[in-house]
């Protein structure tokens, strides 16, 4: 049986169903997954126009912009489109005031760098060339996330038949995916991280070695790369000491190497550009530019953001925010998870947590940590009826809090703003 089946409808229930339906169950595994992000896109390209059409003039387009200018040059894409076309400054910009102005240095280079050269070969602009690029990466994404819970969540998939599509399609239409058809790097970052867990799970260190060091010219999220390696290989030691793995000194050796490769790679990008603008923090300075204050300490937004935006409310939304957090780390669901699974996840959180301003982009951010999307599906294992309505509900309240997303967020206030 196939999973749209499974994701559906157990087993022994499942029947025969005529048409398109029959046609979609019958189809492979990677064209399932694909459909089902299709359909995710088409939708958010529905909504995208929709926003757009009410869109005010701002300084990225003008008013009712048509659909790739909207998705290609809005916020972080003009960034982006800038690095693409003119490259890094090799002189910190500073301010009248003697601090860091914002800057190129703050947007890594892999995506943009992929862009500029489709740019090259197709004669097309960026705002067609990078949304579109985003979204063959998104689709190699997705299919990545699909294998990655086949092999590294075994007792999950038991549990819940047709998890791994299921997860895709958590995935595809969680309230941030919008983002996986911009000029954004989400796409190009959820690939490398799925991909380098599914090569870690596989014990393909050698490709999973390039592919941590691609994720540190993408995004800042290799560190927490690292705390995976090192559980991976204490699942492998420990297997060894029960009979059922082999753990050698070049195992041991080698996934050492590798983990200190992961922590390396999450530094590379700083390194490098302290050492163009002969400023040892010169990328701590420009990540601070963004921020509302000035100091760049691990969990320092938490103590000034949340009163901000909840004012006297602050102390209750962020306990019950991290309180809900920890929930979904630890129902069964999330510990039917393989080891490496459940440690991306709560490595990631804590990661972003304690380095990510939490303002508006951190629901952004949260699309990364994919394997909750595994435990979201798996709550509810059985019976199928149970099963069936908690996946639709989930599906359809996170379809409508995208269309929120996209309209409070990605729309543009010509007088006050800020970026999704």
């Amino acid at each position: 049986m196939s999973e749209v089946q499974e994701v559906e409808e157990s087993s022994a229930e499942a029947r025969p169903t005529p048409g398109l339906w029959a046609w979609a169950v019958s189809r492979p595994w990677w064209v399932q997954v694909l459909l089902v992000y299709g359909a995710a896109r088409l939708f958010t390209t529905a909504v995208f126009l929709w926003v757009a059409s009410v869109q005010e003039q701002n300084p990225w387009t003008a008013e009712h912009p048509g659909y790739f200018p909207y998705v290609g040059l809005m916020f972080d894409g003009s960034w982006y489109k800038n690095v693409a076309e003119n490259g890094y400054p090799a002189q910190l910009p500073v301010g009248a005031d003697g601090l860091v102005q914002q800057n190129a240095w703050a947007f890594f280079p892999l995506f943009p760098m992929l862009a500029r050269g489709l740019m090259l070969v197709t004669r097309a602009p960026w705002e067609v060339v990078a949304p579109l690029l985003a979204v063959v990466l998104g689709a190699g994404a997705v299919l990545a996330i699909h294998r990655t819970i086949v092999r590294g969540a075994p007792r999950a998939v038991a549990a819940r038949p047709g998890l791994p599509l299921a997860t895709v399609a958590l995935v595809s239409v969680f309230p941030t995916a919008a983002v996986l058809q911009v000029a954004y790097t989400e796409a190009l970052a959820l690939l490398l991280v799925a991909s380098a867990l599914l090569l870690l799970l596989r014990r393909d260190y050698g490709w999973m070695a390039l592919v941590v060091v691609a994720l540190g010219f993408t995004r800042a999220v290799a560190l927490p790369m690292a705390v995976v390696v090192v559980v991976h290989a204490a699942v492998r030691w420990w297997s060894s000491r029960r009979g059922t793995d082999t753990f050698t000194w070049r195992t041991g050796t080698g996934l050492a190497g590798l983990a200190v490769l992961a922590a390396a790679s999450g530094f590379l990008w700083p390194a490098i550009c302290g050492w163009v603008t002969g400023v040892p923090d010169a990328y701590l300075q420009t990540q601070e530019s963004w921020r509302g204050v000035r100091e760049v300490a691990p969990f320092g937004g938490w103590s000034y953001v949340p009163q901000f935006w909840f004012k006297e409310r602050a102390l209750l939304v962020v306990g019950l925010s991290f309180a809900l957090v920890i929930a979904v780390l630890v129902v069964p669901a999330a510990w039917r998870l393989g080891r490496e699974l459940h440690a991306w996840a709560a490595a990631y959180i804590v990661y972003i947590a304690a380095v990510v301003e939490p303002g508006s982009s951190l629901a952004r951010f949260l699309l990364l940590a994919f394997p909750l999307a595994a435990v979201t599906a798996g709550v509810v294992t059985r019976p199928p009826a149970a099963r069936r309505w908690w996946f639709g509900a989930v599906v359809v309240l996170m379809l409508g809090l995208q269309v929120l997303w996209v309209r409070q967020m990605w729309h543009a206030n010509p007088v006050a703003d800020w970026p999704p």
